[in-house]
Order: structure tokens, then sequence, then C-alpha cells
């Protein structure tokens, strides 16, 4: 299908922010309405960095999703230009996704979104999430402690699971609703906007949070520093790998330890783990080399996030 193919009579468009607390399950939602691995997941909060769109087309909408980071307060630079990019990202788009978190009662970091929300002027839509970890004997007290959480308003309400998909259809269904009438803004084979070098390094990122403790995934930053193709055994195309070399940045000597593990243990399942989510990207084999460079207090550095791209945030 092309591109003008799409932009007939009708046809809508438009861009929908996911705003939520950390670890509500943003990343998961765009993964499920994509129905391919866009945005990295993991149970550690704040995993998300950039302002990612992800791109879905059919035959009468194009919905483009920001993921933005999760709203928290924050504690270092990074942090400070994380809130600020999830705040930037609700004034410029056509709709809100707006994901709590249905397995907790609504507090105060809900109430901080929720009057956050309060103050726009595009249409909101409510995802309690994680409603399949409820009890059954939950539903009625939950969906009421909601309900009156949200009184006062006019947004819809769907109870939902990420993980599961409930839900999800009718999200995508109400979205489709509040869009714009305007043309096709993306391909039609297009799901990403970011570059393959950038999911990369994202998804090295992600079993690093993964696969070590508490103690290192908010220091973490990777940086892809080469990838070029490499020949074995001949010049066929059926030989060929894709080398990627790339660095993992720590601000500690001890999480630099953590993250090589005895005898290079943890870092060869990183990379092991890392290598098969590319493969899986790239639709070919990779050669994946990683290394470990401690860059003290890099969190706290406008230069530092500068150069790990995240200055536009």
């Amino acid at each position: 299908m092309s591109l003008g193919d799409l932009n007939q009579e009708g046809f809508k468009s438009g861009f929908i922010a996911l705003i939520g607390r950390p670890n509500v399950g943003k990343s998961t939602f765009i993964n499920k309405f994509i129905g391919e691995k866009i945005a990295i997941t993991s149970p550690i909060a704040q995993t998300t960095r950039n302002r990612l769109k992800a791109i879905l087309t059919n035959e009468n909408s194009q919905i483009i999703f920001v993921d933005t980071p999760g709203i928290h307060k924050p504690h270092h630079l990074l942090g400070e230009r994380l809130v600020q990019s999830a705040k930037r990202s609700i004034g410029e788009v056509d709709a809100v996704l707006a994901i709590f978190e249905a397995s907790h009662s609504p507090g105060r970091g809900d109430a901080f979104i929720l009057n956050l929300l309060r103050k726009l002027k595009i249409p909101v839509i409510v995802a309690l999430n994680k409603w399949d970890l409820l009890e059954l004997s939950q539903f009625k007290e939950r969906e009421k402690e909601y309900l009156d959480f949200f009184e006062g308003t006019n947004w819809s309400v769907f109870r939902c699971s990420a993980f599961t998909g409930q839900g999800c259809r009718e999200l995508i269904s109400e979205i489709e609703k509040k869009l714009p009438v305007g043309p096709q803004l993306y391909p039609s084979h297009m799901t990403c906007d970011h570059p393959e070098k950038f999911l990369m390094a994202e998804f090295i990122r992600e079993q690093v949070l993964i696969n070590t403790r508490e103690e290192v995934p908010h220091s973490v930053a990777v940086s892809i520093d080469k990838i070029q193709d490499i020949h074995s055994k001949g010049k066929s195309n059926k030989n060929l790998r894709l080398g990627i070399l790339a660095t993992i940045c720590v601000e500690k000597k001890s999480q630099k330890g953590i993250l090589i593990g005895k005898g290079g243990t943890m870092l060869k399942k990183i990379g092991q783990d890392s290598r098969l989510q590319i493969q899986t990207l790239i639709n070919g084999n990779v050669y994946l080399e990683l290394f470990v460079k401690v860059v003290p207090d890099w969190r706290s550095k406008s230069s530092r996030l500068n150069e790990f791209g995240y200055e536009g945030i």
C-alpha cells in the first residue's frame, strides 16, 4: 500500500502521548499496539528515557504514539530532563492516553498527574492498566475508586492489560475517534521514528536493566561505537554478519565490576541476550562486542547527557 493510497477522504492521523508514572506499562502498551518490539521494557522504574514515536497505520488512520518517560520526582539533571520531556510532550499532541496502575488504589503520584491532565484542552483517554492482576472480588471497589478519582472529567475510562491485550482493541477504536482528519504522515511500513542504531543501544540497555541488581540500572548509558559488515569464510551473503561495537557507561567502579561479573559472566550474558534481540530487529546474524567504561557522575553533567543523546529530551 502506497502513501497515496491512504490519503483518501476521511482518513485520520495524529499524535497520542502516553503519560503516567514510572513503570506503569507505557512501553508495554506501545509494543502491544504496534505488534512488535519497539520500546524496551523492564521491571525497573524510569526505563524510558527518549521520546520514541511508534507508528500504527491501517486503512482508516495513522496513529503516532509518543512514549514518554514516567513522571516522577527527579533526583539529578537526567531526571529533571526526563520529567520535562514528558510534560513537553503533552503540549505537542492531539490527545493523551493516561495510564494508571489499576492493581493499586490511586495515590499521590497519580493525583499529581491527574491535576496536570485536568489543565489540558485536548482529549484524554484513561487506561486502567494491569487489571488482570486484580481478583474478581476487587473489580467493583477498584473501579469505583478510580471513577471517584476522575470525578468532574469527561474522560473515557477503559479497564486494560497491556500484557494480555485486554481492552487494547477498544482503546485503539477510542483513540481513532479523537484523531483529527489529516493525511498519512509516515510510510505504511514504518513502525518507529528512531534509527536501528538507537534501538540497538536501547536493547543492550534493556538487558542491563533485566540482568543487574538495583544499584546499576539508572546509572547506565549505552553508545554504539561502530557498525560494519563482517564476512567469514568467503564473501557470500550467507556468511555475512553485522558487527557491532558498543560501550556501556556507568558512574562507579563498583558498578563496572557488577556489569562484568565474575570471570566476565555477567557481561557475556548481557551480550548474548542483547544479540538475540538485535538479530530479531535486523533479521540477520550479529556479532556483538561490549565494553564497560566508568564515567563519573554523568547523569548530572550537561555535556555528558548531550554526548549520550539526551540533549533533546
